[in-house]
């Protein structure tokens, strides 16, 4: 697992468990606000270990937790 999806997983799960959720809850929040598209605990565990997550996912987890995802620009000087 290359560098980059460790740390993005972690941030993600770290988040989550911050938030006080577990990421069966998140991805029963998931599935009951979108049942056209259903996931498992083990697709979304997967997607974060590869760091295949799709934007849209993230930001359904983040909103499910009250977080918002923000691009905040970086100082270039």
């Amino acid at each position: 697992m290359a560098k980059t999806n460790i740390n993005i997983r972690n941030e993600i799960k770290s988040e989550i468990a911050k938030s006080g959720w577990t990421l069966t809850d998140i991805v029963n929040e998931m599935n009951r606000l979108n049942p056209d598209e259903p996931t498992t605990t083990q697709n979304i565990s997967n997607k974060l270990s590869r760091g295949t997550l799709k934007y849209s996912e993230a930001k359904k987890i983040a909103s499910i937790i009250g977080c918002d995802i923000k691009w905040i620009p970086t100082d270039k000087s």
